[in-house]
């Protein structure tokens, strides 16, 4: 019995969706620890593709449990929809295989409408939101008048949450952000709707985990964005409203930390970023279109643009602190092929000052300077590559060069989305 943690340890994007995509065959259960449907895994199968915004994206193998743990936000709405696509195209979707936890909390028109109205009030200091009220329920939640999966069993508890929150809520629309109040009617009957589809897949998530260690199950725990998004130890106050980082997983699963054995970092062979906030190592050049462009780098959830910079392994070595990673993961390593020369960021510049962790202060990381290191490029096609003796000396050179500056073992190096396009090099279940 083996449990796996996959952490992002960038702002987001990395890649993870295919990762877990690849380990789920070593894995009985699939869990999603935290995040909302501000996050999509794109995965790629017989040349389909297939994104998964809320259900672990495990559910693409026919004999695996996935379960949405309560440290998830979910919008009922959005899981519906995504079903109904899963099941259009030959997945089975039934209690048997999806659960949700009990205690999971639900984000609500009004979270959208004030998410919105908030980023609207902004301007151009808004933060990127992607508007689907996540912030919002985290809001509710941690200011306990929030509405959980158990409540959709308690039609009379559901009806008073949701007319005293939106007392407050319809105030500070119409008053403040003189925007349209929303109907209490309308939202508790559509609620009522949706909970008689959702109520069979609602249980205690945590208990179910539980039973699958003692009989002695593989899980594999899967989060949304990134290290750096994270709301304690990201690039506050561009992040998310969560924590993505490995200890997430204990109190967005309900899982005690002895359960947890390898952590697998996801590190993309460059750097993007969605939204605003720093980015030390951007490329905003030929280079940078060049990433952008063969990457395909295109936000899942939100379409926008991704910004590209080069690898910023300062980045990826809190990751690496912060989540006690085991093994790293490269992916679209095949991106970088055809360029003369590669960097990698090993340390920042702040003021005349070598540092190798990232400052707290966003002014003083708009201020840090990438330290690179520049290696030669590679002309050859990798993506169909097997092993590490097919890639061309100067990608397993600089491979090599990350293991060497972050110190810990590559498991995976991805050189195209198709699943074959994968080099195993550690089974973190073994």
């Amino acid at each position: 019995m083996s449990n796996i943690v996959v952490i992002g340890t960038q702002w987001g994007d990395e890649g993870k969706g295919k990762v877990v995509d690849l380990l789920t065959s070593g894995a009985d259960l699939v869990v999603r620890y935290q995040g909302g449907n501000n996050a999509g895994h794109t995965l790629v199968v017989n040349g389909e593709q297939t994104i998964c915004h809320l259900i672990p994206s495990g559910i693409l193998h026919k004999d695996k449990i996935c379960l949405i743990g309560n440290g998830v936000v979910l919008d009922p709405q959005v899981l519906l929809e995504e079903m109904d696509k899963l099941t259009g195209k030959g997945i089975p979707i039934d209690p048997t295989r999806l659960s949700i936890s009990e205690r999971i909390h639900l984000i609500m028109p009004y979270h959208k409408a004030i998410d919105n109205a908030r980023e609207s009030a902004k301007g151009k200091d808004k933060i990127g939101t992607t508007g689907r009220g996540i912030g919002p329920c985290y809001e509710d939640k941690a200011g306990r008048r929030g509405i959980r999966g158990i409540d959709l069993f308690e039609p009379e508890m559901l009806k008073q949450k949701i007319e005293t929150n939106l007392k407050e809520i319809n105030f500070l629309l119409t008053q403040f952000f003189n925007a349209e109040p929303l109907d209490f009617q309308a939202i508790f009957e559509h609620y009522c709707e949706m909970a008689a589809k959702l109520k069979p897949y609602i249980r205690d998530v945590s208990v179910q985990i539980d039973q699958a260690i003692k009989q002695g199950k593989n899980i594999l725990f899967e989060g949304a964005q990134g290290t750096h998004l994270d709301i304690d130890h990201g690039t506050y106050p561009f992040v998310t409203s969560s924590n993505p980082i490995a200890g997430a997983v204990c109190a967005g699963a309900g899982v005690g930390p002895d359960k947890l054995h390898h952590m697998v970092g996801i590190v993309k062979a460059y750097t993007t970023r969605v939204g605003a906030g720093p980015f030390p190592t951007e490329l905003l050049d030929d280079i940078g279109d060049y990433l952008q462009e063969k990457g395909a780098e295109f936000g899942a959830t939100t379409g926008r643009r991704r910004r590209c910079g080069w690898l910023d392994l300062v980045l990826v070595k809190d990751a690496i602190r912060l989540s006690g990673l085991t093994s790293l993961s490269i992916t679209k390593l095949d991106v970088l092929t055809g360029l003369e020369t590669i960097k990698m960021c090993t340390a920042y510049d702040l003021n005349g000052e070598k540092i190798h962790a990232r400052p707290a202060s966003l002014n003083q990381l708009a201020q840090c300077m990438p330290v690179y290191e520049e290696m030669p490029g590679w002309k050859e096609e990798i993506s169909s590559a097997t092993n590490m003796e097919d890639l061309p000396k100067e990608a397993r050179d600089y491979l090599a060069r990350i293991e060497r500056i972050t110190e810990v073992p590559l498991s995976i190096v991805s050189v195209g989305p198709m699943r074959d396009q994968t080099i195993q090099l550690i089974d973190p279940f073994l």
